[in-house]
């Protein structure tokens, strides 16, 4: 994933084979560039002239196209991490703190069901935040998992807490 904050282009190690030194010509007196295995990071003065075109093809006029971000070793992590909470809210801040208003629906909602779940931070980590939108084909956050699976965002358990589905389903992660 390629994203611009500020005047730092960075860009995931999806897009690079971090076993060979990956070359970027730019041609802006005021860039800079840094490699490591995670990432790669160009920074610049003037962000406006650099021709990010020259180097990704654009899809629109905030992203760009790159190859997958769920590596095997990430998908084991994510799989360890599903597999050993019955139920984990993968959301945008913290249960204390929520930093996105539908990860604090999903929050409230469960809160209020007396459930006890886990929460992962996806702002601490953007490798694992792009890695997840791949490991549960789910493009947005919060994503709630219960019992090893995907259950879905915001909206799925809003309309499964009122069809009483998501009581049901958490009853019986909770007793197996």
């Amino acid at each position: 994933m390629a994203s611009v904050v500020g005047n730092t282009l960075a860009i995931s190690p999806a897009i690079y084979s971090p076993e060979k030194t990956p070359t970027v010509v730019v041609r802006n007196s005021g860039a800079s560039f840094a490699f490591s295995r995670r990432c790669f990071s160009l920074s610049f003065r003037r962000p406006s002239t650099l021709n990010t075109d020259a180097i990704f093809r654009r899809h629109s006029s905030s992203s760009f196209r790159c190859f997958a971000a769920l590596t095997p070793e990430l998908k084991t992590t994510i799989d360890k991490v599903v597999s050993s909470n019955k139920v984990i809210l993968f959301m945008k801040g913290t249960r204390d703190f929520p930093q996105c208003g539908f990860s604090n629906t999903v929050v409230q909602v469960l809160k209020s069901l007396n459930v006890p779940f886990e929460t992962i931070n996806i702002l601490e980590n953007e490798f694992l935040r792009q890695g997840l939108k791949e490991y549960s084909s789910w493009p947005t956050f919060p994503q709630l998992y219960i019992d090893g699976e995907f259950f879905g965002g915001c909206d799925i358990v809003v309309e499964a807490l009122k069809s009483g589905e998501l009581q049901e389903t958490l009853e019986k992660a909770m007793c197996s």
